[in-house]
């Protein structure tokens, strides 16, 4: 089968260029003093997590449908990436911001080699007036470059899945921020260039007297940089917005990018979702936005798996539902957040560690380190052994698992809370 792609949802109507998005001003109730950017749908869907922890979206009153009108939240900018597949989730995560009362600014901030210069430009104004500045990826250099336009007393930092481990870690211990898969290289030309911004950017991050830091995130947080609170994401809105989901037989397997970032070699990482899906039953595979369709399409051909690219983040997919009763998963965001986004449910995680003799010979020296610790540091999971493709399956099948591969998950353009049954979210159907 080949892979079964998620059509991003029309561009039209939701701010193309720069700009606010047209019919999405503040109102009188806007917390306007508090800007967010966000460059990833789940970076999106986790500042969504801690304006509904915080109570931002407060005034007006809520609908009796539960939801808030326009211009009730912050003001969230959305720094639009160039993969098509981040645009659609991000257009759709954007949709569910609005409808909780945030205003969402677009800014096609990679359109061209002008791009980045009328994007900054044109949030200067607001950065310089914002008392309180959200981020969802402090690695980003969009994000670093921003911040040292900001005079704003109070910096939040969301999840952007597991790589808000080794920020913390990088921050406490005064190291410059590097991504964990980069770590340990030599600086590029460009790092070079960038560092005196960098530099000010991390100096920004640091807690002061007049400067408050605060780190909000489902991960396993170890050294706490001094002066920074850290607050937990349990996700409660997405727990109270969508499901329960209805659990389904058998298993879904959840990818990764490990191979495109070039961490793991493609051959071994076949090989062990061949031995996992085999083992566990499983006929959904859920990708990861950035997985090559090359990719994809060999697992569909050699491992016969229902190939789904989600149109929302997992967690909201997963909590919707139909959801297989085992989720696998290699080292991940999902195996800290998806037992919380299911608390209450019969959902079991189960993750595959990475085997050190699937990585590449250019994997950095801190991937092995590092991808142990997301994999040992997770609550409420089961661990798989992963030392080779017959040890990824060795745990033996689910007693419930069953071939679910004929099923098809479907995108679901509606907007509706939490759709029940199957025919009207057109989400588990047969082809």
């Amino acid at each position: 089968m080949s892979p079964r792609a998620a059509t991003p949802g029309p561009e039209a109507g939701s701010g193309t260029g720069t700009g606010p998005d047209p019919g999405n001003g503040a109102g009188p109730g806007s917390d306007s003093g508090t800007l967010a950017f966000v460059e990833s749908p789940v970076q999106l869907l986790n500042v969504l997590e801690w304006a509904h922890a915080h109570a931002h979206a407060h005034v007006p009153a809520p609908a009796s449908d539960g939801r808030r009108p326009p211009g009730a939240g912050l003001t969230l900018v959305v720094l639009s990436p160039v993969d098509p597949m981040t645009r659609g989730q991000l257009r759709r995560m954007a949709e569910l911001a609005r409808e909780e009362g945030h205003r969402v600014r677009w800014e096609e901030a990679r359109g061209g080699t002008l791009a980045p210069f009328r994007t900054v430009g044109g949030l200067t104004a607001l950065l310089r007036r914002a008392r309180r500045v959200v981020m969802g990826d402090p690695f980003s250099r969009y994000v670093q470059l921003l911040l040292t336009l900001t005079g704003a007393r109070e910096l939040v930092v969301v999840d952007d899945g597991t790589a808000t481990m080794e920020f913390v870690t990088q921050l406490a211990q005064g190291e410059r921020l590097v991504r964990w898969h980069r770590k340990g290289g030599r600086p590029g030309p460009r790092d070079l260039l960038f560092a005196p911004v960098s530099a000010v950017a991390r100096r920004r991050l640091r807690a002061t007297p007049a400067r408050t830091v605060e780190i909000f995130s489902a991960m396993p947080i170890g050294e706490v940089p001094e002066g920074v609170t850290v607050t937990a994401n349990t996700f409660t809105w997405t727990r109270a917005r969508f499901g329960p989901p209805r659990v389904a037989k058998g298993a879904d397997l959840v990818g990764t990018s490990l191979v495109e970032t070039g961490v793991v070699d493609v051959e071994h990482y076949l090989d062990a979702v061949r031995a996992l899906a085999s083992a566990h039953g499983a006929g959904r595979y859920f990708a990861h936005r950035r997985e090559s369709t090359e990719k994809l399409h060999r697992l569909a051909v050699e491992t016969g798996l229902e190939i789904v690219r989600p149109d929302l983040p997992l967690e909201l997919i997963a909590r919707r539902g139909p959801v297989g009763r085992t989720i696998l998963s290699f080292p991940s965001t999902v195996v800290h957040t998806l037992p919380l986004a299911l608390a209450g449910t019969e959902v079991r995680v189960a993750v595959c560690d990475i085997d050190p003799g699937w990585l590449t010979t250019s994997a950095s020296p801190r991937a092995r380190t590092f991808l142990t610790g997301v994999t040992s540091t997770a609550r409420d999971v089961h661990r798989l052994p992963g030392t080779s493709a017959t040890a990824a399956g060795q745990a033996g099948p689910e007693g419930t698992a069953g071939p679910t591969g004929s099923s098809v998950w479907r995108r679901s353009h509606r907007r509706e809370r939490c759709p029940d049954s199957a025919d009207k979210s057109g989400q588990f159907t047969q082809p």
